[in-house]
């Protein structure tokens, strides 16, 4: 049997999610292995949503993880040795109490989040105090200053704004400035030496920002820094912690785009031939429903379909063109890599969970809810 495939596929409903659990493994020792230490990582739960992986992450010495939503926090704080916890969403309207509520009903946890402005900052620290962040009975509320390093999308410069934000924070009480978070996700760049000039130009500030804090306020000051592509080149820095994310799965976009990482795709999605309209084409169940479709196709990279056209997609079809479908008929199964994991892994309740080629148990997505309790 080739790796992807398992035993009894007949029995097994499409489209499914299938997690290659040895994979898994070497996946996460070898996140162990480029860090040099497990308590270096956050690696970021938005892949998976899993509360058994964590647990698995846990049991290498990983304590402190990253989240995006408060159903990931909420997961997180389910597992028992989960000592950190980073919600890298800044937290705003009521996402605010929904984290203050979570972080008061598991006290033995550190809460943190981040932020980039001072109004987010001062509407956060009221709600705190009001909730008793920052007495005797209850430690600040963490803070991390979320530096945009290059990608636009959230996070204030470090510059004089960043110390700003971290003298407000301080002084509000009810807010424990803890670190920065730079997350460089836009630095997925195929050649190596390119990544790592890139990476390191980015950092430059980062480095210089920390340095005049922690003079400034006499204390150490944590740096979050990267997601998975720059994964190495931050471990290569001194006191600095790593985040990476879909470094557990991988996936085809990484796999193709970043080759010199040695991680290997462990999510493998089954689908079936559904109706044959032309001896050289397929309708198969793999919709948009049951793979992330965000980007231009190639969405999925088959393993045992080549070569490939894709033709059209919807909710609920994917239809491509092959010369292999003449060997092919309606029910026969195909498997496929997902493109991006992590939001296809957030289309699906439960993946099956496949070890030795037997799919003996299942797991379910619980964070892909947007709530559970809180």
């Amino acid at each position: 049997m080739e790796w992807f495939q398992v035993r009894d596929e007949s029995a097994i409903p499409s489209p499914s999610l299938f997690l290659h659990l040895e994979r898994v493994e070497r996946n996460l020792r070898r996140m162990v292995t480029i860090a040099g230490d497990p308590s270096r990582l956050w690696p970021h739960v938005k892949t998976h949503k899993l509360g058994p992986l964590v647990r698995m992450q846990v049991d290498l010495g990983i304590s402190s993880f990253k989240c995006a939503t408060v159903a990931e926090a909420e997961m997180l704080a389910g597992v028992e040795g989960v000592q950190g916890i980073l919600v890298a969403l800044q937290p705003v309207g009521p996402q605010q109490t929904r984290i203050l509520e979570l972080a008061k009903a598991h006290p033995r946890i550190r809460f943190s989040v981040i932020l980039d402005n001072a109004s987010t900052a001062q509407a956060l620290a009221r709600s705190a105090k009001e909730a008793g962040f920052g007495t005797p009975a209850r430690p600040p509320l963490g803070a991390f200053i979320d530096l945009d390093v290059g990608q636009g999308r959230t996070g204030i410069a470090a510059d004089a704004s960043a110390e700003a934000l971290a003298l407000l924070i301080v002084e509000s009480g009810s807010l424990g400035l803890v670190g920065l978070h730079a997350y460089d996700g836009h630095l997925g760049i195929s050649d190596p030496a390119e990544r790592t000039l890139a990476c390191d130009r980015a950092f430059e500030p980062v480095a210089a920002l920390r340095s005049r804090l922690e003079s400034s306020l006499a204390r150490p000051i944590e740096v979050i820094a990267g997601g998975s592509p720059t994964f190495g080149v931050h471990a290569r820095r001194q006191r600095v912690s790593l985040s990476p994310g879909t470094t557990v799965f991988w996936d085809a976009g990484y796999a193709t785009k970043l080759p010199d990482l040695p991680f290997e795709p462990a999510v493998v999605l089954l689908t079936r031939v559904v109706s044959k309209p032309a001896s050289n084409r397929l309708c198969l169940d793999l919709g948009h429903k049951a793979v992330a479709s965000e980007m231009p196709q190639p969405r999925v990279l088959f393993l045992d379909l080549n070569p490939v056209t894709f033709v059209s997609h919807s909710e609920e079809h994917l239809v491509v063109e092959s010369p292999a479908a003449e060997n092919l008929s309606v029910g026969n199964t195909l498997h496929a890599l997902p493109w991006h994991v992590c939001p296809t892994v957030a289309l699906h309740s439960e993946i099956l969970v496949v070890r030795e080629s037997v799919a003996s148990t299942s797991w379910s997505v619980t964070a892909r809810a947007r709530r559970l309790r809180f």
